[in-house]
Parts: structure tokens; C-alpha cells; sequence
């Protein structure tokens, strides 16, 4: 007999943030070392490693964070800590990004994903208050529809990470986040214009709802470290 969640089969939290770690990690290595490889000496296998590491592994960090994003502001304690969390580590991350992909110390014209998620954060926080305080449908998703388009603007303005495409996901993750079946669907939805994307969703569908090994603050710490990492094997590698 069952007698908590513990007990269930599947996918941790854990697991999962572990799946989009190395997703992330894959994708990161050819948009910053391969790139370079290319822009220096093309080959075809060397491109089409390129292409599977970035367009096929690669896409399924995102929409994984997007799921944990959504399953984290659910169960934190504190979400104005969560949201501070959020934009500490965009500030921290934004050099080592701009180091590995774009070459310079500080580039306004794309920011890391962590101002991504934090733009999501505020946006179903701000839907979450909208639920709570309103209950007149018609008005409250009037407000959802502000809050949408404010957080997307910002995204777009600003060059965040997916821009508005990225707040969208993180949306309808939330907005269905009491149906697992419609989550998947929506999420599925919401990454169409990528088409691999989507599949990161068949890892999500086995996730049990546990947190798994304690891995709150290996994504913030391995995110900026990662980078810089990338950026000093360009310097080895490729020179300046």
C-alpha cells in the first residue's frame, strides 16, 4: 500500500533539474566553443554535431526550467526571497554570459535567462494576486492579460533570454498547473516554434511531485560558473 508521494515511481525534481543541467550544459558547449570551431574551420560532421547538440539536446533546458520555475513558486516558503534569488543571480551571470557569447564584458543587446525566469516569476506572482483579490472573471483575466503583456514587454525591451516567447510558457505552466495532462499540452503548445522543445515534456509527464536530492542552489552556482568555465577553454583554445 502507498502511503505518500515518496513511494511513487518516476522523475524527481532533482532528476529533472539534472536533465536540464546537462541540456543546458550540451547546448552551451556548441553555441560557444563550436561556434567558434566553425566560424574558424568549417567542417560538415563538426556542423552537424553543432546542430544536434544545440537543436535537439539543447532544446529541452528551457522548458524543463520553466516547469521547475512554476513548481518552485508553488512550494516556496517565500517568494519575494525566490524572486530576489532570481534577479541576485541575472546580475551575477550577466558578465560570464556576455564572456562566452559574445566575446566582451558586458553586452546589452541579449541577457542571461535568469532575467527570463525572474519577468515569469513576477508574472504569476502578479496572476496569483489576481486570483486571490478578484473574482469577477471577466475582470480577472483583464488583469492577467495586463500582467502578460507588461512582463512580455519588458522581456522584448530589455532582450531577455526567449524575450516574450519565454514568458509564455512559464504562464500556461501555471495557469494549468491543477491538470497535469493540460500543463503538458499547454507547454507542448507554447514550444511549437521549436520543435524539438516539446519532448523535453515527456520528462516532465514521469515527474512524481518529489524534490529528490537537495540541488536548490546547484543550478544558480553551476549557471554563471559554467560559463566562465566556457569562456576560458575559448582563451586556451582559440587564443583572444
Amino acid at each position: 500500500m502507498k502511503t505518500g508521494v515518496r513511494n511513487i515511481k518516476g522523475i524527481s525534481g532533482s532528476t529533472l533539474k539534472i536533465i536540464a543541467l546537462v541540456s543546458m550544459l550540451i547546448d552551451h558547449i556548441a553555441a560557444s566553443l563550436l561556434t567558434i570551431q566553425l566560424q574558424l574551420h568549417y567542417t560538415e560532421p563538426l556542423y552537424q554535431a553543432f546542430i544536434v547538440m544545440r537543436y535537439f539536446i539543447g532544446r529541452l533546458a528551457f522548458p524543463i526550467y520553466c516547469f521547475l520555475l512554476v513548481e518552485g513558486f508553488e512550494r516556496t516558503k517565500n517568494r519575494r526571497k525566490y524572486a530576489e534569488r532570481l534577479f541576485l543571480f541575472a546580475l551575477i551571470s550577466e558578465v560570464p554570459f556576455d564572456l562566452a557569447f559574445n566575446r566582451c564584458v558586458l553586452s546589452l543587446g541579449h541577457q542571461n535567462v535568469f532575467f527570463t525566469l525572474f519577468a515569469g516569476l513576477l508574472a504569476i506572482w502578479g496572476i496569483e494576486e489576481m486570483e486571490k483579490q478578484i473574482s469577477a472573471l471577466w475582470l480577472r483575466w483583464s488583469g492577467y492579460a495586463v500582467i502578460i503583456a507588461a512582463t512580455a514587454f519588458l522581456s522584448e525591451v530589455f532582450s531577455f533570454d526567449y524575450g516574450a516567447m519565454g514568458i509564455l510558457p512559464i504562464v500556461l505552466l501555471y495557469l494549468f498547473r491543477k491538470n497535469k495532462a493540460g500543463q503538458i499540452i499547454a507547454g507542448c503548445a507554447a514550444f511549437l516554434y521549436e520543435y524539438t522543445a516539446p519532448l523535453a515534456f515527456v520528462f516532465v509527464a514521469f515527474y512524481n511531485g518529489t524534490r529528490g536530492m537537495k540541488l536548490k542552489y546547484v543550478f544558480y552556482v553551476f549557471y554563471p560558473a559554467h560559463l566562465l568555465i566556457l569562456y576560458l577553454l575559448s582563451l586556451v583554445w582559440f587564443g583572444g
